[in-house]
């Protein structure tokens, strides 16, 4: 699913340059262009981070 039609960037795409090190919507869009564009997509994209970056932190016990 294209999350910026735009720059026709795919979610995969998004979760790639997450999880090899962005960490912020400006980040992402260095990376692979998404939000560069219009701006329509960053708030999807700002759900995304959330989704990776949360997965990545250990739960506390």
């Amino acid at each position: 699913m294209y999350v910026c039609i735009c720059e026709r960037v795919r979610e995969c795409e998004v979760r790639r340059v997450i999880r090899r090190g962005a960490r912020t919507e400006d980040h992402v869009g260095d990376a692979c262009g998404a939000g560069t564009g219009c701006g329509a997509c960053l708030d999807r994209v700002a759900d995304i981070l959330d989704e990776e970056l949360g997965a990545a932190v250990p739960a506390a016990a």
